[in-house]
């Protein structure tokens, strides 16, 4: 059991600013595990991967962290490496983590069921885009469409509608000619596509799953690449997503790779995002970091989730 505890939390994520009880509320029930945890709000946008690795260096051997997919990947990027575990406590809009391994939407209810967790190493990714630092990501890296749609929600429309504020982008796309871009996946010969999820785990917005074949414990990425720079055809797409036929679809790839790199064609501005926060813009690279994040999980999930890898 750890001897020290904290738990960071975002004050303005969605669940935990209409929720005032919601902290105190966690901080009993991790009590009760735990002992004493010691609550480190955040005191603005990225900040919270510092107060992680503050804690860290300090003594802490159990980070939790209560917000949504920005705040989580912070966090984790700033514990990366380190062999702490980290517990995920979903209070945002989609929740994506949550959603995969079946913790579910409920940050009380996963902290009631801690003694079902298990620590595991999971591989992280790394974004190097355009004139931005090399950051680490938690969940998965877009390029193309999503990333736009990302950048054009406003902080605003997102607080107020949450994942309808993304639908909303989305649709707005609709009619629209889309900026396309050169890939290649672990060095090989380029594809031409406008729009490219790389992907550590199944789950997509916390409703969907596009990259079926991910893996949270493998060693490399699902790769999903979409073709066209007609919008229209992604009604077509997201139809093979609801029935699970993206494999094997005109203009689609799957694929599994270990290192991405996007290259925009003359004239054309793509978007990049991490764990749903615009990251800047291509050319870009993505790989297989080599720092691992501890993470507390449910047994049950670490179980299916190492069978599927013998599969």
């Amino acid at each position: 059991m750890p001897t020290a505890a904290v738990l960071i939390y975002n004050p303005v994520a969605g669940k935990i600013r209409s929720k005032p009880w919601l902290i105190p509320k966690l901080q009993g029930s991790l009590r009760r595990h735990l002992g004493e945890l010691e609550l480190l709000p955040t005191t603005g946008p990225k900040t919270a991967g510092s107060i992680a690795r503050y804690a860290v260096e300090h003594g802490a051997q159990l980070v939790c962290v209560a917000g949504g997919d920005g705040t989580v990947n912070e966090t984790a990027s700033g514990m990366a490496g380190s062999g702490v575990p980290l517990l995920v406590l979903p209070a945002g809009t989609a929740n994506v983590l949550g959603m995969e391994t079946g913790l579910g939407g409920d940050a009380v209810r996963v902290a009631e069921r801690y003694a079902e967790l298990v620590a595991q190493d999971v591989a992280l990714g790394t974004l190097e885009a355009h004139g931005e630092a090399p950051r680490l990501f938690a969940m998965m890296a877009g390029v193309g469409l999503d990333a736009r749609i990302v950048r054009m929600v406003s902080p605003e429309l997102k607080r107020r509608f949450g994942k309808l504020s993304y639908w909303q982008g989305g649709f707005a796309q609709v009619g629209k000619k889309l900026p396309e871009f050169l890939i290649r996946l672990d060095g090989g010969p380029p594809k031409q596509a406008s729009f490219a999820l790389v992907s550590r785990v199944k789950n997509y917005g916390g409703d969907l799953e596009i990259a079926r074949h991910a893996n949270l414990l493998a060693d490399d990425f699902g790769v999903v690449l979409f073709e066209g720079p007609g919008s229209l055809r992604y009604l077509k797409y997201f139809s093979g997503v609801l029935l699970n036929q993206l494999d094997g679809m005109s203009g689609v790839t799957v694929a599994r790779a270990r290192t991405l790199e996007a290259e925009p064609l003359p004239g054309a501005t793509i978007d990049v995002q991490v764990d749903g926060e615009h990251a800047g813009y291509a050319p870009m690279k993505v790989e297989v970091a080599r720092m691992k994040l501890r993470l507390m999980l449910p047994a049950s999930f670490v179980a299916r989730a190492q069978a599927d890898l013998r599969k």
